[in-house]
Parts: structure tokens; sequence; C-alpha cells
């Protein structure tokens, strides 16, 4: 057999490799794994922990805090409340929404606390929680330009209703 000689096999093998070429080329492009999701950090501060009735009051300058403080307590004929997401979250509004909407409580590295829309922790719309008592939480927005328009968040908790 004439095609069986030397002359065919190269001809076969790059054929062939054109073949596979063109296969791969109409399956699109090469999916590289998923990369691994790091384990979830549980919040140093659980949701049913910050749920309840809260006055409210914000500071820009560390040395307001105190008087902060005491201007969230006076809050409490108003309070802000914050209540058990049907999920496992708190429900609370995100920054410049009037939208009351579930909202996770995220742990993170260095026994850190956000509270925030799902996903990884510390995202533009998160605060974190950077004090909590169980009677005074701080939090502050991670939105350098939010954070610069409402400044530190104070709770305190109210006490129940007379």
């Amino acid at each position: 057999m004439a095609l069986a000689g030397s002359g065919f096999r190269p001809f076969a093998t790059i054929a062939a490799a054109l073949f596979v070429a063109g296969c791969a080329s109409q399956m699109g492009p090469t999916m590289a794994p998923e990369p691994a999701l790091a384990p979830e950090i549980p919040p140093a501060i659980k949701p049913a922990e910050i749920v309840g009735r809260w006055g409210y009051a914000a500071f820009h300058r560390p040395d307001d805090r105190a008087r902060t403080e005491t201007a969230a307590r006076g809050q409490c004929k108003q309070p802000v409340n914050i209540g058990a997401g049907p999920t496992g979250g708190v429900m609370m509004y995100l920054a410049d929404s009037d939208k009351l909407e579930e909202l996770r409580v995220k742990g993170a590295p260095g026994n850190k606390t956000f509270v925030g829309p799902a996903g990884e922790p510390g995202g533009p719309q998160d605060r974190e929680i950077t004090s909590f008592d169980g009677r005074v939480m701080i939090m502050r927005f991670i939105d350098p330009e939010v954070s610069g328009r409402y400044g530190t968040s104070v709770y305190v908790r109210c006490g129940p209703r007379a």
C-alpha cells in the first residue's frame, strides 16, 4: 500500500491536530476551575444581639462621641427598630435608601463584624461595628463618601416600653 508509507504519517498527524484544535475552538474557551471560597467567618456579634429598639445619633469628630451617646439616649422616644430578618439577618436601611431590607451580619478576620448586603465582608455598602457592649453600638460606613456625609453612628439600646 502506497498510502501507508512514510509520507502519509506526518499528514495524518497534522490533520488530527488541526481537527482537535478546531473542535476545541468551537467548544469555547477553556473554563478555569472556580477558586475555592474561603470558609465563612462567624461574626463576633450575632444578629439577635442587635435586634431591638435603639436611640440613634451620629458624630463626625471623635471628641463628640460622649455627647452623641447622650443625644442618642434621648432619641428613645422615637427609636430606630432593628428587626430580625426572615433568613437570619437583620432588618435595616442601607445608606441613602428608604427601603427596609434584610442585611447580613458578617464576620471578618481580626474579630471584625460588618452589617450589609450579602457578599464579602467590608464591601462598599457595609458598616463595620467598631464597638459593642450590648447597650451601646458604634458603627461606621465603609464607603468614605457615605461616611463623610453620615458620620459615625451611635446606637444606644432603649429600655422596655413603660
